[in-house]
């Protein structure tokens, strides 16, 4: 498999590119998800080896919601679990209306409460939007990646408001599945892009302009 797959000729608008991603995304079997999820789970020690995160610094990750990468068909998050077991602090995001994420500790799956639109978001006392600028990693959700970096999300905007308040050592990795590295994406000028891009079983791939070179555990 080549490190940018091509599965034919891209539509144009950013609208139609996800609701073809997110068709496809439904057609996933349970079993493949649950596996993805696990795989994510063993890869995560080996990504924050691979990407230098500095253990003192905590990892902002994300409950994925709507058959993203990393959720089990059970609800599970395994991903979530193996970044506590390792000791790592942990911040998740929670949506204030169009503002920036704010973001907040998680430390199990007792923390999350439902939010708005009945996504779980993490009970603790919030530490607001400029926590993210202490995390090492910074894992984003995305439909699609490409190996330029550029970022398809589901068009709120909230991580492109969110990342501008990160470090400058910080690094954005977008989170997708594994045939959705594609060879293009549409893309806007104020629309932030990612450092590296993880797949499940193909491992983490360094995006041009960062460290352009794939790797796999």
């Amino acid at each position: 498999m080549t490190e940018t797959e091509r599965s034919g000729a891209r539509p144009s608008g950013k609208d139609e590119v996800r609701r073809e991603l997110l068709a496809r995304r439904r057609e996933r079997p349970d079993d493949a998800r649950r596996h993805d999820a696990s795989a994510l789970a063993a890869g995560l020690p080996w990504v924050l080896d691979e990407l230098g995160a500095d253990p003192r610094r905590p990892v902002c990750l994300h409950v994925p919601v709507r058959r993203e990468p990393g959720a089990a068909p059970d609800g599970a998050v395994p991903l979530l679990d193996a970044a506590v077991a390792l000791g790592r602090r942990v911040l998740l995001p929670v949506t204030v209306g169009d503002a920036p994420l704010d973001w907040a500790p998680f430390g199990g799956r007792e923390d999350l409460v439902p939010g708005p639109h009945g996504l779980l978001e993490p009970g603790r006392p919030r530490l607001g939007p400029t926590a993210i600028g202490e995390a090492a990693v910074v894992v984003v959700p995305a439909l699609a990646a490409t190996a330029d970096g550029v970022r398809l999300g589901r068009g709120g905007g909230h991580y492109d408001r969110s990342l501008p308040l990160r470090s400058p050592t910080t690094v954005v990795v977008a989170l997708v599945g594994d045939d959705e590295l594609l060879a293009e994406l549409p893309a806007e000028p104020h629309d932030v892009r990612v450092d590296a891009v993880w797949r499940p079983h193909a491992g983490l791939l360094r995006t041009a302009g960062a460290d352009a070179s794939p790797g796999t555990p």
